[in-house]
């Protein structure tokens, strides 16, 4: 009893974000509990428990991760950033080589001794973030310099999403803008922003038209993003069964839902619990479910949102902030694909959905943020305002 209470007196941190977690941690538990049946049913012979321990034990190692993150200095991230950005850009060459191929793309890299598989993208955007904080905050001083800041900026933006492009467009987006938001709050020009939009959009369009050009067996998911378009604007191709069966589900759930348990699209909606598990959260919750669901990620980015307003321009608060809507963006565009708001894209929804590593990356991402507001707790005003000066002289 004593070690439980000094364990839970060693955890630091903003304490609104813990109990975020914990909530999302619970809707998940319930949600893969709910949505797993007919998955059981095929591969395990009925045995319903499996998934669910399986999910557990996942959230116990994310856990893990997430207070170990958050018991480092912060500022040690920094010391790491680029060496952390030049292996993830290593990592993301030998996915594209050696990566396993599933639906037409090579996302996944495995740990050949430990035989676990990973999206190599899921570090790399951990790493872009991290470096892209660092980079702002020792640049304060010429950061309206075109040459000096932004281009180094670019590159190491362009590499990380070039590479993460021609296998997966949502996630390539997803990184893209959040390093645009980054660079915004980090000071940077708005004509500067402009600037790297277009140089984006101009690469996307180049890529576009290279791969169109190319036989039709190397096309990669060019067909892929072309039907799911088709599908979102004219409601026909292949990925329009998933985005019916979840607008069954979310028009049958009402505002209190059908009760846990109770709902029947999860054994027709194909990953009821990964991609569209948002839409089983409303079936079985109802309106007030998703809309709680809604307002956790919102209370996550408005908490990195407040360290940025209390310190402008410091490294902690950068990686807060880029941390934070990283994960509230990729949870939004969950929520808008599984609402049809949007094309079927393959987020998954941070802490929510069943998976292994996406869960571990966001644990740790979430460890980092509370690691920064644990730093805020414990130092004055004065000594985080002086970060930039004391914290990178040796990094």
């Amino acid at each position: 009893m004593n070690r439980i209470q000094a364990f839970l007196n060693d955890i630091r941190g903003d304490k609104v974000i813990w109990i975020v977690v914990l909530f999302l941690s619970i809707f998940s538990m319930l949600a893969v509990y709910s949505s797993t049946g007919t998955l059981a049913y095929r591969f395990q012979h009925g045995n319903t428990e499996y998934y669910i321990l399986k999910h557990l034990f996942i959230l116990f190692l994310g856990f893990a991760l997430m207070y170990a993150c958050h018991r480092i200095k912060y500022t040690y991230y920094a010391r790491i950033a680029e060496v952390f950005y030049w292996g993830s850009v290593g990592l993301l060459i030998y996915t594209l080589i050696f990566g396993i191929n599933l639906n037409e793309a090579n996302r996944w890299a495995t740990i050949p001794v430990l035989n676990v598989s990973f999206q190599s993208s899921d570090v790399a955007k951990l790493a872009l973030i991290i470096l892209i904080a660092k980079m702002l905050t020792k640049k304060q001083s010429s950061i309206l310099n075109f040459k000096e800041t932004f281009l180094p900026l670019l590159i190491r933006i362009g590499i990380i999403v070039a590479l993460i492009l021609p296998n997966n467009l949502s996630t390539a987006g997803l990184i893209f803008m959040t390093c645009i938001m980054l660079i915004y709050v980090g000071g940077v020009k708005i004509k500067y922003l402009v600037y790297l939009s277009s140089a984006g959009l101009l690469g996307f369009l180049m890529f576009v038209m290279v791969v169109h050009f190319l036989p039709n067996n190397n096309k990669g998911r060019i067909g892929t993003w072309q039907n799911r378009i088709e599908t979102f604007i004219g409601g026909k191709g292949s990925d329009s069964f998933q985005s019916d069966q979840a607008k069954i589900a979310i028009s049958t759930g009402g505002i209190l839902g059908k009760m846990p348990g109770n709902g029947t699209q999860k054994n027709f909606l194909p990953h009821p619990y990964s991609d569209f598990i948002f839409a089983i959260i409303i079936e079985e919750y109802g309106l007030a479910g998703g809309f709680c669901i809604l307002v956790l990620y919102v209370i996550l980015f408005t908490r990195g949102y407040r360290i940025v307003m209390k310190f402008p321009h410091t490294f902690g608060a950068l990686l807060a902030i880029g941390l934070s809507f990283s994960l509230t963006f990729q949870a939004l565009i969950n929520m808008l694909v599984a609402v049809d708001l949007m094309p079927v894209t393959g987020q998954p929804l941070p802490l929510v959905s069943m998976g292994g590593t996406s869960i571990w990356f966001t644990c740790i991402s979430i460890g980092i943020i509370l690691s920064v507001s644990r730093y805020i707790e414990e130092h004055s005003d004065e000594e985080i305002n002086s970060e930039p000066s004391n914290d990178y002289a040796s990094a």
